[in-house]
């Protein structure tokens, strides 16, 4: 049988408040309790740890060597319990951010500065895919997704919503003129869209009564970011969310298209995570410091 703290603790105790109706006061237990707990530690030592009388107790020669070390044990589980409660109260270590290119350099990017003023203990790590992760196996902490949520397995906390809208770049628009209905953007213009990701390529325009139009791509690409840097060099017209066109529509580089049709169309934000008990300081900061950034919707 191993030897617990709680018994290293009593033994301890009663060494050092000099008797065992002292130990049993100060770790408030009762007095049997107190002497089972040193009778099962000389059991499993094998040995005896204290000579007990009426009047006094007094170490063995194997209790004066085992001291120490239970000293040391103890100081270690104390060191380490503290350790975590400041790490509570001070949130520090690595965290690992997952999240799509674009929503990493456009939305994630911008807020780094001010996180890593606040909390400099924490050592960021961050990550991007095209594609959605498995947590556990890329050892992330928190990822970012856009769009509705299918693993059920996960915590999610929603940050916001982000519109989406067609976008061309005026060199675009003056070479090719500027669509006034779906018949002429689709007869005369050339659509920037995904490859890999079919849902993508549904466009926020009525295509009859009932559905919205899925367009087939004159040039397709896997990233967002792609696509932007190709709507920016005039290579045609894209569907893409506010948090990635924002700058690029207050520059003049991107103007909407077809805006009056538009259908109101947004993709949800979230943070997920694996969360089995108590969330640890490092990963609940990130999420306030971004639920409190995307509040404002400065960025989304």
């Amino acid at each position: 049988m191993k030897i617990t703290l709680e018994e290293l603790r009593a033994w301890v105790t009663v060494v050092d408040s000099g008797s065992i109706t002292a130990a049993a006061d100060q770790l408030n237990q009762t007095t049997s309790g107190i002497s089972r707990a040193l009778g099962r530690l000389e059991s499993k030592l094998q040995t005896t740890l204290l000579h007990r009388t009426t009047r006094r107790i007094a170490l063995s020669e194997e209790g004066q060597i085992f001291l120490q070390h239970a000293r040391q044990i103890i100081r270690s589980v104390e060191a380490a319990e503290e350790q975590i409660a400041r790490r509570r109260e001070i949130p520090s270590g690595r965290l690992r951010v997952n999240a799509a290119t674009p929503f990493m350099l456009h939305a994630i990017v911008p807020l780094i500065p001010e996180f890593s003023r606040r909390f400099p203990l924490i050592q960021l790590e961050l990550t991007s895919d095209e594609v959605v992760i498995d947590l556990l196996e890329q050892q992330t902490d928190i990822a970012i997704r856009i769009g509705e949520l299918r693993d059920s397995t996960l915590h999610a906390r929603a940050l916001g919503s982000s519109r989406l809208r067609l976008m061309a770049s005026p060199d675009y628009l003056a070479e090719y003129g500027e669509p006034h209905n779906v018949a002429e953007l689709l007869a005369n213009h050339r659509l920037l869209g995904f490859c890999n990701l079919e849902q993508h390529n549904i466009w926020p325009l009525w295509h009859s009564e009932k559905e919205l139009l899925h367009i087939k791509p004159t040039i397709s690409a896997s990233s967002g970011e792609t696509l932007r840097q190709l709507a920016v060099n005039g290579m045609g017209i894209v569907r893409i969310s506010d948090f990635l066109s924002r700058a690029d529509l207050a520059s003049g580089r991107l103007v909407p298209v077809l805006e009056s049709q538009t259908h109101e169309m947004r993709h949800p934000i979230h943070a997920v995570y694996y969360r089995n008990s108590t969330l640890s300081a490092r990963i609940s900061c990130f999420l306030d410091y971004l639920s409190e950034q995307f509040a404002s919707n400065t960025l989304l």
